[in-house]
């Protein structure tokens, strides 16, 4: 058993579609989950007023690799369709009922920078309320979720949503 059951197991997500995910939307899933469990999120905002914004570096490249090795005998629609990292989002979206704007990037790296200008861009056009933006990132035995739930107009205790305070919380993730 892998670590992404044995945490869907312990969370008691409860989503029998979840066994049929790639490893890459199986985490995003559960960071989401995680993100949103404390949360009265579902309370505050329609369907259509959360955006989905995700980075990662290697794309779908876990899945890409594993689809490429059942071409010989037989390309498997199952993983065919994992094959486009932006798959994630809509996994999330499917589970969480989101209907708000949505994109995926590839980086080498972690850009806060260029996440905080995008969503803050999602925000100034009014186009969402909040969004839930990060790094999603699986290949092989390597993987890492860094999420954070932002909002329009946060609390007290909230960190400020700039590219300084998006990296400082990055980097106390890895340490």
């Amino acid at each position: 058993m892998d670590f992404l059951d044995e945490l869907y197991r312990h969370y008691q997500l409860g989503y029998p579609k979840f066994h049929k995910m790639d490893q890459l939307s199986k985490l995003g899933v559960l960071a989401t989950d995680i993100l949103l469990n404390e949360s009265d999120h579902a309370n505050k905002y329609g369907s259509d007023e959360t955006g989905i914004v995700l980075s990662n570096s290697h794309g779908s490249l876990d899945v890409d690799l594993k689809y490429a090795r059942t071409m010989e005998a037989g390309a498997s629609p199952a993983l065919f369709v994992y094959t486009l990292p932006n798959i994630v989002i809509g996994e999330i979206a499917i589970k969480y009922k989101f209907r708000g704007e949505n994109a995926f990037f590839v980086f080498k790296t972690f850009n806060g920078n260029f996440m905080a200008a995008y969503v803050n861009g999602l925000f100034d056009s009014k186009l969402i309320r909040n969004c839930i933006c990060g790094w999603v990132d699986y290949l092989g035995e390597d993987y890492r979720a860094l999420l954070m739930l932002v909002e329009t107009s946060g609390s007290e205790k909230a960190i400020p949503f700039t590219a300084e305070g998006i990296n400082l919380l990055n980097n106390t993730s890895h340490g």
